[in-house]
């Protein structure tokens, strides 16, 4: 039957060494995954992993440059490691988790941190913090097998080093992620999940250079337009 509306096209992030681009379902994203970064915003080590979400359509492929949102006097930045999902499933064992990775990515959770700030007091969502247009910058996604990344994790602005771990330091690691979401959703190709981010996040203002690495996964650059 034909649609009332004209679609809108699929958000789509290039995979390396591939003419092929992966289509994005739907973006998660973990939060307060390192202890450092726990701490920095005020809360216990080893909580039980929470999620929230961002749309699809928030996705910044590489090459593209987000612009400063609106509504907002404090944009921050949150380098992450992205796991892109490959086979879907629900109550996925820990063991067997590693088998619905796709790959990997960098990524950079944008958040409206005021805004963040404002919905944590009074108790609401932070959907306005997290969720809006271009708030997703990520690289090409490396396809993967075999043991998740474990290496360095670092942003930088203008040059200057802001955040700077290794993966290794997540609470929760990558199978034991895919294994929590698998419980609240069924996960499918095309899922995205924003693994956390280290300690160190920082504000952004229009003009500003990032650069961001996973060792072994890949490269993110971008300027906030």
């Amino acid at each position: 039957m034909p649609y009332a509306l004209p679609l809108s096209p699929v958000p789509a992030v290039p995979v390396e060494g591939s003419a092929a681009v992966f289509p994005v379902r739907r973006i998660l994203c973990v939060g307060r995954n390192y202890a450092a970064h726990r701490r920095e915003m005020g809360g216990d080590d080893r909580d039980p992993p929470f999620f929230f979400a961002k749309p699809a359509d928030a996705v910044v492929p590489p090459g593209q440059d987000p612009a400063y949102p609106q509504a907002t006097g404090n944009l921050h930045h949150e380098i992450e490691l992205v796991v892109a999902i490959g086979k879907g499933g629900r109550d996925i064992a820990v063991a067997d988790a590693l088998s619905h990775i796709f790959g990997y990515a960098v990524g950079v959770d944008l958040t409206r941190r005021d805004l963040q700030a404002a919905a944590r007091d009074k108790g609401q969502p932070w959907d306005s913090a997290k969720g809006f247009d271009e708030s997703a910058p990520i690289s090409s996604i490396r396809r993967w097998e075999g043991p998740p990344p474990q290496g360095r994790i670092a942003l930088s602005v203008n040059g200057q080093t802001r955040q700077d771990a290794t993966v290794a330091d997540m609470l929760w690691n990558v199978p034991e992620i895919v294994a929590e979401a698998s419980k609240l959703w069924a996960l499918a190709p095309g899922d995205l999940i924003y693994t956390g981010t280290p300690e160190g996040v920082g504000a952004l203002v229009r003009g500003d250079r990032v650069d961001g690495e996973v060792e072994g996964v890949g490269q993110l650059a971008f300027t906030v337009r």
